[in-house]
């Protein structure tokens, strides 16, 4: 966002900040006053969000504050950080590495990282597609859905997906759906299952192009995958570029041919990736 700490914090909220940064996928740690003994600068519950460029929000300016940025800073780089409390005590006795501030009380911050959502993309709003939409919807995941046939994308129809706490993007490309992957942001997790072959090897010519995918997954038989794989070779990708591409998609142990069970064998396969990583 490339604000600068200072006219970040007057520029904008602490909450509208950390929504900014949630879809910009930003990461950030909220740092927040937990308890507060004595004298302080603020009271409990004042807030701060910080990123790696910028700050908003404010737990009490002076070496409060400066080191609660640099320790939050910290976290950002380290990609298992945890939620964590740390209490500093504000007095002349204790000089911080920005100065005193002897209040006389004792402040506690909790420190919380609010990471990058995964992010996964859902080319084909069919019934597969919606079930598999409506599995990562109840997931604090970040999802993007693709279909050039607009009723599959009505909002009636997606409307159960809004109740979770996944961020819904809807992609309308009625021609070319393929254009929607410019609007996706990098590593997204990217599913190919529309109701035309034709699509989605356009899509997948298109995606293994693009740069940005972390993985593509084809929907589909190993006869339509053989049919595939020639074609993207006679398009110009190497066999590494094509070994990308992950198919048939799903959880073995899952088994079943109901949309459904699809749905829950794919979702079952991405999210448990997402945890290894």
């Amino acid at each position: 966002m490339g604000v600068a700490a200072g006219q970040g914090r007057v520029l904008m909220d602490w909450l509208t900040a950390l929504t900014r940064c949630r879809e910009q996928r930003e990461p950030a740690v909220l740092v927040t006053v937990a308890s507060v003994r004595g004298h302080a600068p603020r009271d409990a519950g004042a807030k701060l969000v910080v990123t790696a460029a910028a700050a908003w929000g404010s737990v009490g300016g002076g070496n409060l504050e400066e080191a609660a940025i640099a320790r939050a800073r910290a976290l950002l780089t380290d990609a298992a950080a945890a939620p964590s409390l740390e209490t500093t005590a504000l007095t002349d006795r204790v000089v911080g590495e920005h100065g005193v501030q002897c209040c006389g009380g004792e402040v506690t911050l909790l420190l919380e990282p609010v990471p990058v959502r995964p992010a996964y993309a859902v080319f084909g709003m069919g019934h597969v597609g919606l079930e598999i939409a409506l599995l990562l919807s109840r997931h604090e995941v970040e999802l993007h859905l693709v279909d050039s046939r607009d009723d599959q994308l009505e909002p009636s129809r997606l409307e159960l997906l809004e109740s979770g706490p996944s961020l819904v993007r809807v992609h309308r490309e009625p021609v070319l759906p393929e254009l929607a992957i410019a609007a996706l942001p990098a590593g997204v997790d990217c599913l190919v299952l529309t109701h035309d072959h034709a699509e989605d090897l356009a899509l997948l010519d298109a995606l293994l192009r693009s740069g940005t995918p972390g993985s593509i997954g084809l929907i589909g038989s190993s006869a339509k995958w053989a049919r595939f794989r020639g074609r993207l070779a006679e398009l110009g990708h190497d066999e590494a570029a094509i070994a990308r591409v992950r198919t048939p998609i799903g959880d073995p142990a899952v088994t079943g041919k109901e949309p459904a069970t699809i749905a829950l064998s794919v979702a079952l396969e991405l999210l448990g990736h997402a945890v290894r990583v």
